[in-house]
């Protein structure tokens, strides 16, 4: 059978359905079950009268304007129609009309509401939205000139995302959240639509068959909503893992990186046109078995174990090479005859193991370009220095070098870097510096050429947060530097890690991940205690009267209001690991790394 799918286009409602679909399956996934061809709603398409098409579309005005007309001109054969988000009934009946004005009452074959709107980049971590992510962003959210109104429309698209995730999940949760911030807001109205859903026996999406069908079964899940405010440094972070580094200094989005490659511009003759560069896209995906064993650990470790794997890919090439080299042997003494045979078997078995080897390659060439990519940043911008050194500022550990030295060397980094640095330094100390202090810092971070933009908002922000309460802390261990690489520096390696510090990574809890300690562990702590709780099957839900789960919990999900990043989800990872049988899901509102999120910043310091 022939399908087609439909994903909504670049309009201002932009392409919801394609970014939700590319992360979970490739074309070749999607020509496997059938579907031969996939367009955009809005793109000019022929009619094809033989085939039945499937619509994975937002439940927009335009949207739904543009399936009437297909049905006017009768596309296709049959329709199947997906929403992403729940249809409203007026929109439903808009259809409907259409329909029958076309005669093609008959042609709708299914209409579903399917309630997936939001991003699955991993197993265990999830995205709001891509398309017009501005809308949610920690700027949109933080505005100082923000009306109620336009807050309200924030906080609604937020909760009817986490409101489908829900419904998909096929959980209620219990809800905790901090007080007076937007992480509030989100969840008196997430409690609201979870109730009335719940009192709507007939129509309520949490009974019958959609109950304990994903991991979530036995016991209902924790939802922790943490406002991005509490720890603003962390996503300022230089880091030291893979996927985390990979999203910080490469373009890296919906799980596919877009790299670069250099042209040979040195050999040019002098006076030449230096050569375009050719753009290679590279998918990292749960099917990458390197990518999962290895995008958590610190990117040292990752450039030596590519060079593994090359070596094992190179000795296995040797021995197919090597086979049939022998083949080829000729006179017919008994010794050569039974040695064929026996290299007969071991051939077949090669050459059957090829696809295998092939894959291999593949992925060692893949992430072969992705690590030199960003081992190039690295060295360029001496990243190794500021991740240790904010790591000590981070931890309150003594500083071997002046901050001023850092910001005043031509040769440590971008403007940005120094920014970032400075940000994190001003955001951790709890005494802020003085005023003369602070002018000198100013003065070397302009002639760095960085924008002040963000200071000043930082500045302001964190007198306000001095008021709400005390800064966040990063926990007091730290990284250990274990001298420069030996393994991969040898001569042989692809790798030239010279002068990259190999610093071995200590589990410390980011704020985020404390908080999540302490309420799914029933903890009693002054950072959490007053967290509110919401219980959206409780009748009568106020903070007084809700019987308290007293139970530690298995299951939980953690959602960042206000912008999320791979270094908090690495550190959630990372802790869960120590605890059996528990599951973490961590989501957020957008998925930023520090240069979009200086310039949000800095659009917001602004004056």
């Amino acid at each position: 059978m022939c399908l087609m799918l439909k994903t909504a286009q670049e309009n201002q409602y932009g392409r919801f359905g394609q970014d939700i679909i590319s992360p979970l399956l490739s074309v070749k996934e999607l020509r496997d079950m059938g579907i031969t061809l996939h367009l955009l709603l809005h793109s000019d398409r022929d009619p094809i009268p033989d085939v039945p098409a499937v619509y994975f579309v937002m439940p927009t005005e335009e949207n739904i304007d543009r399936m009437c007309q297909d049905l006017r001109n009768q596309l296709y054969e049959s329709y199947y129609l997906n929403f992403i988000s729940a249809i409203s009934r007026s929109k439903l009946e808009d259809i409907a009309n259409a329909a029958l004005a076309a005669s093609a009452v008959t042609q709708v074959a299914k209409v579903f509401d399917q309630y997936l709107n939001f991003i699955t980049l991993e197993d265990d971590m999830f995205v709001l939205c891509n398309q017009n992510k501005e809308l949610v962003s920690y700027r949109a959210i933080n505005r100082p000139d923000i009306t109620d109104t336009e807050m309200e429309t924030v906080m609604d698209t937020i909760v009817d995302s986490l409101f489908c995730f829900f419904v998909t999940l096929g959980a209620v949760p219990i809800i905790r959240c901090s007080r007076g911030t937007a992480a509030e807001m989100v969840a008196v109205k997430l409690d609201k639509k979870l109730r009335e859903n719940l009192r709507d026996a007939r129509n309520s999406l949490f009974t019958g068959d959609t109950l304990g069908a994903g991991q979530f079964s036995f016991q209902r899940p924790l939802l922790v909503l943490v406002d991005r405010n509490i720890d603003l440094a962390t996503p300022l972070h230089h880091t030291w893992t893979y996927q985390a580094l990979v999203h910080d200094v490469l373009d890296f989005h919906l799980n596919r990186v877009n790299l670069e490659e250099s042209s040979g511009v040195e050999n040019a003759p002098a006076g030449a046109r230096p050569k375009r560069k050719n753009k290679k896209s590279y998918d990292l995906t749960p099917v990458d078995k390197f990518w999962q064993k290895h995008k958590g650990s610190p990117f040292p470790e990752v450039a030596e174990s590519v060079q593994q794997e090359l070596e094992s890919y190179r000795a296995q090439e040797d021995e197919v090479k090597r086979l049939k080299s022998i083949m080829g042997l000729e006179g017919e003494d008994e010794g050569a005859i039974s040695m064929l045979s026996d290299n007969t078997a071991k051939l077949t078995s090669a050459v059957s193991s090829l696809p295998e080897l092939l894959e291999k390659k593949r992925l060692i060439d893949l992430h072969t370009n992705v690590a030199t990519a960003v081992l190039e940043h690295i060295k360029a911008r001496k990243l190794d220095v500021y991740f240790e050194y904010e790591e000590k500022i981070m931890s309150k550990t003594t500083l071997d070098k002046s901050l001023l030295d850092i910001i005043s060397d031509p040769d440590a980094g971008t403007p940005e870097d120094k920014m970032r640095l400075f940000l994190i330094y001003y955001i951790s100390t709890q005494q802020a510096p003085s005023e003369a202090d602070l002018e000198q810092y100013k003065k070397a971070l302009t002639d760095a050429g960085c924008n002040l933009n963000p200071l000043q908002y930082i500045k302001q922000w964190k007198a306000f947060a001095k008021m709400a309460s005390a800064p966040a802390s990063y926990g007091s261990t730290t990284t250990k530097s274990m001298g420069l690489l030996s393994r991969v520096m040898n001569t042989g390696s692809q790798f030239v890690m010279e002068g990259v510090k190999n610093l071995v990574l200590k589990q410390q809890n980011l704020p985020v991940t404390r908080i999540l300690d302490n309420l799914m562990e029933m903890k009693s702590n002054p950072e959490t205690d007053d967290y509110r709780y919401f219980d959206p099957k409780m009748l009568r839900g106020n903070d007084s009267s809700v019987p308290r789960n007293k139970n530690p919990f298995q299951e939980a999900i953690v959602f960042v209001v206000g912008g999320g990043n791979y270094i908090e989800y690495q550190n959630l990872v990372d802790y869960i690991k120590g605890k059996q049988g528990k599951h973490i899901l961590y989501g957020c509102s957008e998925l930023f790394n520090a240069t979009q999120f200086i310039k949000q910043l800095s659009q917001l310091g602004q004056k």
